[in-house]
């Protein structure tokens, strides 16, 4: 089964390979070539359509599978930021710019750890029709990283059970706490049902 992948993202791109080991996944940009994809959508959903639609379009293959992810952390304290704009949170779009970002403002208002979650949708794109799965992942944010593993948020991200960060965990329990396995998982039984 080939797989398309809607993201040029190479933190997404090593874990979706790494969730789905016996399926081939193929970041678009290796077919297509690299271009933006404008993320305007009010909701993880609206965006994971967005993308796996534009580059389903762009394709013009109807045997393809093109699936894509949007997801994201958010603080109930700051009002769910960072939410849907968890990648570009800062002005830089960095890693280490938006977890900055993120500290300074739990820092604002004197949290050092607050409740905090993140949200995946997995759209799935396959004969012109739309699919979506969502999964989430409770536990709270602290204002200092800790650990090397993971990307993004997870270096500040310690789930629920848990006292070390996403990033401090090894990948194999990582794996069975994370929203986008999750949600790939839920994607799969979409995924064989349409094969």
């Amino acid at each position: 089964m080939r797989i398309i992948l809607a993201s040029n993202n190479k933190g997404k791109i090593e874990e979706f390979k790494k969730l789905l080991p016996k399926v081939s996944i193929i970041p678009f940009g290796e077919i297509l070539g690299d271009f933006e994809i404008i993320e305007d959508g009010l909701t993880f959903q609206e965006n994971a359509i967005k993308k796996a639609k534009e580059v389903y379009e762009k394709l013009n293959d109807d045997s393809c599978i093109v699936i894509s992810d949007d997801s994201g952390i958010s603080v109930p304290a700051l009002n769910g930021e960072p939410g849907i704009y968890s990648a570009r949170y800062s002005k830089e779009g960095t890693d280490s710019s938006n977890n900055n970002k993120l500290i300074k403002n739990l820092k604002e208002k004197d949290l050092n750890n607050t409740a905090a979650y993140y949200t995946a949708c997995i759209a799935i794109v396959y004969k012109n029709e739309v699919y979506t799965v969502h999964s989430w992942m409770h536990g709270k944010i602290i204002t200092e990283a800790r650990g090397e593993g993971g990307f993004g948020y997870d270096p500040m991200f310690i789930p629920r059970n848990y006292d070390k960060t996403l990033a401090q965990l090894p990948y194999a329990v990582k794996k069975t706490l994370s929203h986008r396995s999750k949600a790939l998982h839920l994607a799969l039984k979409i995924i064989d049902l349409l094969l």
